[in-house]
């Protein structure tokens, strides 16, 4: 499963905001076995939203978009998603009778445009904030604040998956330059995904859907580097 991630902020464009979301999110889809193939940052502008994910939307077979899903004037994500294809902003039944069924939310405290969503869209229950996420064709829609993302994401993770890869990491107290030979050899002896990441030293990341391949893979390389 091909998945693109995107993340919508003037704060995460101005540096003032880090983007924690796109992280978090890269690394419970790869756990779950989905690659993220992008990652785009892009402004609160519903033209560009609306551009962007409508390009993703054709090519990837999810697209998971983060930003402002509240009625205030800089939240504008819902719009953007629906605008990419072509919906309306209606004030959708479905999120209207979610509030309804909930004793704590009073619809007269709701503040204007918090049940409106793009016409036809799953809605998603936003189970620690109040405006709730969406579902349109294959794109889902979550709230930017971290903790709400991540408990919206958790109760649609199963929708996503896809080969697992098992990975094996070798510390290499070596300069990265001097693995590239060894590390070519070692992609073509087991044919497995290799990432080097230099620090203090050099993690090699090992990944192949076989848990043995990459332990056998990873010990050949420890022979030749340690």
């Amino acid at each position: 499963m091909q998945v693109a991630l995107v993340t919508v902020g003037d704060e995460l464009l101005a540096g003032d905001t880090e983007n924690t979301n796109a992280t978090w999110l890269a690394a419970r889809l790869t756990e779950r076995g989905a690659t993220v193939e992008r990652v785009l940052v892009v402004p609160d502008d519903v033209d560009v939203i609306a551009s962007e994910v409508a390009a993703f939307a054709d090519v990837y077979d999810a697209v998971l978009v983060t930003g402002g899903l509240g009625p205030t004037h800089d939240d504008l994500t819902m719009a953007g998603v629906a605008a990419a294809f072509d919906r309306e902003m209606i004030e959708h039944p479905d999120a209207v009778a979610y509030f309804e069924e909930h004793e704590q939310y009073q619809r007269s405290d709701l503040a204007d445009g918090t049940t409106e969503l793009p016409a036809d869209a799953r809605v998603l229950e936003n189970e620690v904030g109040v405006a709730p996420g969406a579902v349109v064709e294959n794109v889902y829609v979550l709230p930017g604040v971290p903790t709400e993302m991540e408990a919206m994401f958790d109760a649609v993770a199963g929708e996503f998956g896809g080969t697992k890869l098992h990975v094996e990491t070798v510390r290499v107290d070596r300069p990265e330059s001097s693995l590239v030979d060894v590390i070519a050899e070692l992609r073509e002896r087991y044919d497995v995904e290799v990432g080097s990441y230099p620090g203090d030293d050099v993690r090699v990341k090992i990944r192949h859907e076989n848990p043995e391949t990459a332990r056998a893979a990873a010990d050949w390389l420890t022979d030749r580097v340690a």
